[in-house]
C-alpha cells in the first residue's frame, strides 16, 4: 500500500526536531533547535513541493522560494549559535521548567513539529493548484515573498551590525527597519508565509486551509515563543531604555515611530 507523501513528510520532521533535541541537551545552544527547525521546514517544503501534482511552473516556483528561506534562515541562525550564548527565549522556558525541563522541552520541540507541517501543509497546497502560473494573485505573491525575504535579511544584517557596536550591551537597536518595529525581522518572517495562500488560493475548498501558516506564525511569533519572552528579557536586561522604546516604536507591524503622549493607556507589545 502507497503511503501519502505528507504522511512521510510529518514522521520526518517529528524525527528531525527529535534530533534537535539531542543536539541541544549534548551542546546547550538552543540556537541549533531553530536551524534544524527552519532546515527541516525547507526540505519538507520542497519535498512537498516535488509531490504535489499541480502546475510545473508553479511548483518550481513554490519550491525556490521555500528554499530560499529555508537556507538564508537557517544560515544566518547557524552562524549567530556558532560560539553564542544560550538563547535568551529557551534558557527562560528551560528555567522555569526546572528539574522537568529535558522532557518538557522534548514535547515542545514536537510541537515544533506539528508547526513546522502546518507550513509545509501550505507548501504542498500552494505547489498542489493546477491553475497556470502568473495569475494577478501569483504576481502579488511573488512581490510579497521577495520583499519578506529582502525585509528579513535586511533587519538581520542591521540587528548584526548593532551588535558590533560599542553600546551593543546596554542599548537598544534602532537602525533602520528597527527604528518602525522593535521586531522586523519577525514581521517579515510572518509576512512570508502571507505568500503561500496567495499561491495556492483556487477553486478548491482545500486551498484554503493555506492560511493556517501565517495565522499560526503570526499567533507564535507575536503571543507564544517570538515577542513575549524577548520583550521580557529586554525589559529585565535593558530596563528604562526598552521601555522608551517601546513607547516609541511598534512590536510588529512597521508604522510612524510615535511619542510617548499619543500611545493609548494600556498599549502592549
Amino acid at each position: 500500500m502507497d503511503i501519502n507523501p505528507l504522511v512521510i513528510i510529518a514522521i520526518g520532521l517529528s524525527v528531525a526536531m527529535a534530533g534537535a533535541w539531542v543536539i541541544q541537551r549534548t551542546t546547550g545552544l538552543s540556537g541549533w533547535i531553530d536551524t534544524i527547525w527552519s532546515l527541516a521546514v525547507g526540505a519538507g517544503g520542497i519535498a512537498a513541493a516535488i509531490f504535489a501534482d499541480g502546475n510545473t511552473s508553479r511548483r518550481i516556483m513554490v519550491l525556490m522560494f521555500v528554499a530560499l528561506w529555508s537556507l538564508r534562515l537557517a544560515s544566518h541562525i547557524g552562524a549567530r549559535t556558532r560560539g553564542a550564548k544560550e538563547d535568551p527565549r529557551y534558557a527562560k522556558f528551560i528555567e522555569e521548567w526546572g528539574d522537568s525541563a529535558p522532557w518538557r522541552l522534548f514535547v515542545f520541540l514536537q510541537v515544533q513539529a506539528i508547526a513546522a507541517f502546518v507550513l509545509v501543509l501550505a507548501v504542498y497546497l500552494a505547489a498542489a493548484n493546477g491553475e497556470n502560473l502568473l495569475r494577478t494573485l501569483d504576481f502579488i505573491a511573488i512581490g510579497v515573498g521577495f520583499i519578506a525575504l529582502g525585509g528579513e535579511a535586511a533587519s538581520d544584517a542591521q540587528l548584526a551590525r548593532f551588535r558590533k557596536s560599542p553600546g551593543a550591551r546596554t542599548g537598544v537597536c534602532e537602525l533602520g527597519l528597527w527604528r518602525y518595529s522593535r521586531h522586523p525581522n519577525y514581521f517579515f518572517e510572518w509576512l512570508f508565509w502571507c505568500c503561500l495562500p496567495l499561491f495556492a488560493l483556487s477553486g478548491s475548498i482545500w486551498s484554503w486551509l493555506s492560511l493556517l501558516a501565517p495565522a499560526m506564525m503570526y499567533w507564535l511569533l507575536v503571543h507564544v515563543s517570538g515577542i513575549p519572552p524577548l520583550e521580557d528579557y529586554m525589559l529585565r536586561t535593558r530596563g528604562a531604555r526598552f521601555r522608551a522604546q517601546q513607547q516609541r516604536v511598534n512590536a510588529f507591524f512597521p508604522g510612524p515611530r510615535r511619542k510617548p503622549s499619543s500611545i493609548p493607556r494600556g498599549d502592549a507589545p
